[in-house]
């Protein structure tokens, strides 16, 4: 029963966010089309309950305007929560279309997903790993401890574990999917002050980060529609298109 709540939180922040502005009327009739609903109408004080979790739980304003529009007014200026409620949309619409799952294919996602939940705790708690870890270029398995966990991230399906090495004294990524246990110990660490997620990827693509290279100017040369790929999904942040002719456009990165 929670996890239907929940969903019903998600469906109600994604219709508000879609809309713009939307009054309760209208939401009534997109509710109306839902299998929660069984055709029934949205009373006004369940309205107003689910606003009022969902500023609770997710820290998501839902405001009204004077024309009796409701909006959302702060909390998706987030990319956490742009992410966990793009998820949990996407959930709840391949939960509603049950009759035409053999029509949704999805790519799958390497195991390591297991080891978010401890990872995360020990992010929050301050203490280090203990982890056993198998890369894919050796046979046998590394034994590593006090691994100091500083963020997550993920890229092209794969989860990965940014953490300073106590033994090498550096930064090292570890993907989950090569993790072959783990372990949170009591062994107190404080994140570095230089240390800023979004910074530190900054100008690098992907998930390597090599400090001793300097950021340049990379420039690529696309040709006709494939140009539209590169428009729609950009490669990196620092993406532009420098030069357009009739039969190919020039893109220009800066990355290291």
């Amino acid at each position: 029963m929670a996890g239907n709540i929940l969903n019903r939180y998600v469906w109600l922040v994604d219709t508000i966010n879609h809309a713009g502005k939307i009054t309760l009327a209208e939401i009534n009739q997109k509710w109306k089309q839902t299998d929660w609903s069984g055709g029934n109408d949205l009373p006004r004080r369940t309205f107003h309950n689910y606003r009022n979790k969902i500023e609770d739980l997710f820290d998501i304003n839902i405001g009204c305007d004077g024309y009796n529009r409701y909006f959302i007014e702060t909390g998706l200026d987030d990319d956490l929560r742009k992410w966990l409620l793009n998820t949990f949309t996407v959930s709840n619409l391949i939960h509603e279309s049950q009759s035409i799952k053999d029509r949704i294919l999805l790519e799958e996602v390497p195991s390591g997903q297991q080891f978010l939940s401890p990872i995360i705790k020990s992010m929050k708690d301050g203490v280090c790993l203990d982890i056993n870890y198998r890369p894919f270029w050796m046979d046998e398995e590394i034994e590593m401890t006090e691994i100091k966990p500083l963020c997550l991230k993920i890229f092209r399906q794969r989860w990965y574990l940014i953490a300073e090495n106590s033994a090498l004294d550096e930064i090292r990524r570890y993907a989950l999917d090569r993790i072959v246990s783990l372990q949170s110990t009591t062994t107190k660490f404080k994140i570095p002050k230089a240390f800023n997620p979004k910074e530190y990827f900054e100008n690098n693509f992907g998930i390597a980060v090599y400090p001793h290279i300097k950021p340049c100017i990379v420039k690529l040369k696309v040709f006709r529609s494939h140009c539209k790929y590169l428009r729609t999904l950009p490669l990196h942040h620092s993406q532009e298109e420098v030069d357009t002719t009739d039969h190919y456009s020039v893109f220009q990165y800066y990355i290291a």
